[in-house]
């Protein structure tokens, strides 16, 4: 897995395709950026691929990373200001997307949550766990990784490659940046007010299994705050159901007929 050292940044995965539209993948609360790997192979044929990522020991808050986020895409898209931009944001990184696409909407065409964590403060005790984390010796913390696999994923629905790269993504943040990234999410901020001046469209990704979070009852509520979205539910799945061999997020995106206009179905 590629480490991130210094600053945030956008990775490229796959190759550079300028003339196709640009997919922004927010990972989850590890910040890696890797864990969309495993969805890369169809999407890259109809976008040009990129995944923040945030260096292991990154305490930005939620202004300054969508400031980052921002200032980011706005780069790439500096030779090219017309190019459509997916935005797709993934647990933490749900909650990310809703505040880059609040702050810049004429920056973003679309937008695709899975299992976002906005609904995090439902869950009170996560927060405590992870300020307990901060207390726990170093190898004991590690171990605690493996322990919160089984919440974080229907492991029989990963290959052994995929649940390995989860567990390094997970072990790869110290308990201070898990403490404080939980605190993020406790605290994420925006309202239904807020959510209904979202313009664009949006599709919400929900896991029937998700042990972690609600997810499919706040899929209902941001449908039914968000003027343009649909949600697509995936029964069996598990909160990281984006490293699941079955789901296709391609295939996901071409049923809701949420692919550039040149791909959709008629």
């Amino acid at each position: 897995m590629l480490e991130v050292k210094n600053r945030p940044c956008l990775l490229t995965l796959g190759g550079v395709n300028p003339d196709l539209p640009l997919f922004v993948y927010l990972p989850g609360m590890d910040g890696t950026g890797q864990l969309l790997r495993s969805q890369t192979q169809n999407l890259q044929t109809a976008f040009d691929l990129r995944a923040f990522a945030l260096p292991p020991d990154d305490l930005s808050n939620w202004e300054e990373l969508t400031t980052i986020v921002i200032h980011l895409i706005e780069g790439v898209l500096k030779d090219q200001p017309s190019r459509s931009v997916y935005l797709c944001g993934e647990s933490f990184g749900g909650c990310l997307a809703v505040k880059v696409a609040l702050r810049a909407p004429y920056l973003i065409d679309r937008i695709i949550l899975s299992n976002p964590a906005t609904s995090f403060n439902h869950r009170p005790w996560l927060r405590w766990g992870g300020q307990l984390s901060c207390w726990l010796p170093e190898s004991i913390y590690q171990a605690s990784a493996l322990a919160l696999l089984p919440f974080l994923s229907a492991l029989g629905r990963m290959t052994h490659r995929e649940r390995l790269d989860l567990l390094d993504a997970m072990r790869s943040i110290p308990a201070t940046t898990t403490d404080w990234r939980i605190s993020l999410v406790s605290n994420f901020d925006v309202d239904e007010t807020q959510l209904r001046r979202l313009t664009q469209s949006v599709l919400v990704i929900a896991s029937g299994a998700d042990q972690l979070l609600p997810s499919v009852t706040e899929a209902e509520r941001l449908v039914n705050c968000i003027p343009n979205a649909k949600m697509f539910v995936l029964p069996q799945s598990g909160h990281a159901c984006l490293l699941e061999k079955d789901v296709n997020l391609f295939g996901i995106m071409e049923d809701k007929n949420f692919l550039p206009s040149y791909l959709s179905k008629v």
